[in-house]
């Protein structure tokens, strides 16, 4: 009966009320803050509401005086990411700072190493030319890289594992330098360092280890996006910001986060998420949906086959001893 009640309600299961689930975190942080003592917070802004959530709730708890906010640009990076950023600090009114991190990711190799990767399948790839990864929306995850010379025509050319690799791993160079920046500023101040990961990407393993997937605490990894958004409209986050699409901003192609990883938009992912985790049917769960059986249980098993891949980036260094 419990079960039943439950698969009528996801939509319903999901819902929080945001005042007390601010207070909550709040106090969690002020007791981890207290516990570690460090004397405030450190957070990457990207003007997405995930870090704009993460901002609000450690002003909450520690007072803006207490916050500090970096926006870490880079040669493929949206201008409104530092914009968006930059409009939620003013709104918090924390102090901030801009480290671009372009020449670093030159001296490191990131965007020779993806290029090259890149030429392999597209020889004329280079200066002016943009690109990004998408996922397939059938029943195996494939993916391809999507190109537009300087003169807008669009190319699409599947990707064999190796090749898709060393792209993401030359990419994942700009998660593990903007986290070396957040744990600089983080030792200079004696602050800790906040991560913005929410519930979704953190059970998927939705990113980097040693760059995203890094910080000393993270507020909002228990809450679902939708909860997300939840928060953002009772902090008064920006509509500008609670109106973007969730990207990546990752590579110089706009990049939604369901097209290159998540098979769903985030709020029937949520759902999704929220249906296996009380195992409800993929029948179920599809009628919560509105999508077909097939389609759920397709849904599930990328699921179930993102949690374990996602093992490895959750897990602490091995001792061998």
């Amino acid at each position: 009966m419990r079960r039943k009640a439950i698969a009528m309600k996801i939509a319903d299961a999901l819902l929080i009320d945001p005042a007390v689930e601010t207070e909550r975190i709040a106090q969690h942080i002020r007791n981890y803050l207290r516990d570690v003592k460090r004397k405030g917070a450190v957070i990457g802004l990207s003007g997405g509401i995930d870090s704009s959530v993460t901002a609000a709730l450690c002003t909450r708890a520690v007072g803006n005086e207490h916050v500090f906010g970096i926006f870490m640009p880079d040669a493929d990076s949206s201008p409104e990411s530092l914009r968006l950023g930059q409009l939620l600090a003013a709104e918090l009114n924390i102090r901030t700072t801009v480290e671009d991190i372009t020449a670093t990711l030159h001296a490191a190799g990131c965007y020779r190493r993806r290029d090259a990767a890149i030429q392999c399948l597209i020889p004329d790839y280079g200066e002016g030319y943009r690109s990004k990864i998408v996922v397939s929306s059938g029943p195996y995850q494939l993916f391809s890289i999507v190109v537009r010379s300087p003169e807008g025509v669009e190319t699409k050319v599947r990707l064999p594992l190796e090749t898709y690799l060393m792209i993401v791993a030359a990419t994942n160079f700009k998660q593990r330098t903007r986290k070396m920046l957040e744990y600089f500023h983080a030792d200079r101040l004696h602050y800790a360092v906040a991560g913005t990961p929410n519930r979704l990407e953190y059970d998927q393993g939705f990113f980097v280890k040693n760059g995203d997937g890094a910080a000393d605490f993270k507020p909002i990894a228990h809450l679902y996006k939708s909860q997300v958004y939840l928060l953002a409209e009772y902090l008064g986050i920006p509509e500008d910001i609670r109106r973007r699409p969730p990207t990546t901003d990752t590579y110089s192609l706009e990049q939604s986060q369901d097209e290159f990883f998540f098979s769903l938009p985030y709020e029937l992912m949520d759902m999704a998420i929220y249906a296996r985790d009380h195992d409800l049917t993929a029948a179920e769960a599809a009628a919560q949906l509105g999508i077909s059986e097939k389609q759920m249980k397709r849904v599930y098993g990328m699921i179930d086959s993102k949690r374990k891949s996602a093992r490895y980036l959750h897990l602490a260094p091995a001792l061998m001893a």
